[in-house]
């Protein structure tokens, strides 16, 4: 499921701008999705709410210009395959519609971007999901992104003939004309967008099986997708290879995830738990796997959780589920026919 995510492309982008405006790492470590190996992956999918996090931690450092940073740093194919789909139909209008269509590439799907197109007035529109006081930052990061990406795929340095966004002037915005080459730019507008005269037939493909291929490709990146695993899945991975080998400890688990016992009790409290309660989910949800899926007997199934007897694995999944393992493995039986 990609509803309510950002691509980790996307939040890689904000990470380092983040880091260059005075955010500190640490802050940043503690949100969900941020792990530095996953956001190597350009399928994992970070929870929009880390994304909403990290700008109001730049908006609290008063960086006005930290939006147009990320669009500065946002290269042609920083943002994968959907960067090039910019170029994939004959005409920008053509290739603007099919980048619009597949934007749950990088972002949440609920994100809306829309395109009228009159043959003369061609008029890009952003619809975000941000609340204040980061309106700002989103919104000028989307529409200067998208007429980067737009001025690329022509190979022409447009200027729209009007800039308008939803959220209300913040001061001085010198940094908006500069970027987007107008002072015709608006606020409080009833929608987020930027017009372009005589722009919408201009080329911008190769060729079409190419283009094909590149949006064969998007629509997979869409598919494949995956959710970035929260610090308590790593946590509970780590327990149940921990359980596996039977070697079931804070100190053994706080090793494997390349802290101290100390730490991992700090970061389950900030959690809202603690190794006591986690450790019993975990065994919960083994030995909910092992009754199901293999004929191990109770007694077994007791050993490999680290239980000294059947008796306190009958106590314990008891208390989980208000029945005895044998129970639950007739009832299982019964359902599967």
């Amino acid at each position: 499921m990609i509803d309510g995510t950002v691509s980790a492309q996307v939040i890689r982008l904000i990470r380092t701008t983040a880091l260059q405006t005075g955010v500190a790492p640490a802050e940043l470590n503690r949100l969900p999705g941020l792990d530095p190996e996953l956001l190597g992956d350009d399928l994992i999918r970070v929870p929009v709410a880390t994304a909403l996090r990290i700008w109001e931690l730049i908006h609290a450092r008063g960086v006005q210009d930290a939006s147009l940073r990320i669009t500065a740093a946002a290269n042609m194919g920083s943002l994968h395959v959907w960067d090039y789909l910019f170029t994939t139909g004959p005409t920008l209008s053509d290739s603007l519609k099919t980048a619009f269509d597949l934007h749950a590439a990088v972002t949440d799907p609920a994100v809306g971007f829309q395109m009228d197109d009159d043959g003369r007035l061609l008029t890009v529109r952003y619809t975000g999901i941000e609340p204040e006081p980061i309106l700002a930052a989103t919104e000028e990061f989307a529409l200067s992104l998208l007429l980067r990406r737009i001025r690329e795929a022509t190979g022409r340095p447009l200027v729209p003939v009007r800039v308008a966004f939803g959220h209300r002037a913040r001061g001085r915005h010198r940094h908006l004309i500069d970027a987007f080459d107008t002072d015709r730019v608006d606020f409080g507008a009833p929608h987020t967008e930027f017009t372009l005269l005589d722009a919408s037939s201009l080329p911008t493909g190769t060729d079409p099986h190419l283009g094909r291929i590149i949006r064969r490709h998007a629509e997979l990146t869409i598919a494949s997708a995956k959710s970035a695993p929260s610090w308590l899945d790593k946590l509970h991975a780590a327990m149940i290879e921990a359980l596996i080998r039977d070697q079931l400890s804070l100190d053994v688990v706080a090793h494997r995830l390349a802290m101290s016992p100390r730490t991992l009790q700090r970061r389950l409290g900030e959690q809202g738990t603690s190794w006591r309660e986690e450790l019993e989910a975990v065994r919960h949800s083994h030995a909910t796997a092992l009754l199901r899926d293999t004929d191990l007997s109770v007694q077994s199934v007791a050993a490999r959780l680290g239980y000294t007897d059947a008796r306190a694995l009958r106590r314990a999944f008891h208390r989980w589920t208000g029945r005895s393992p044998d129970a639950f493995r007739r009832e299982r039986a019964a359902a599967d026919g």
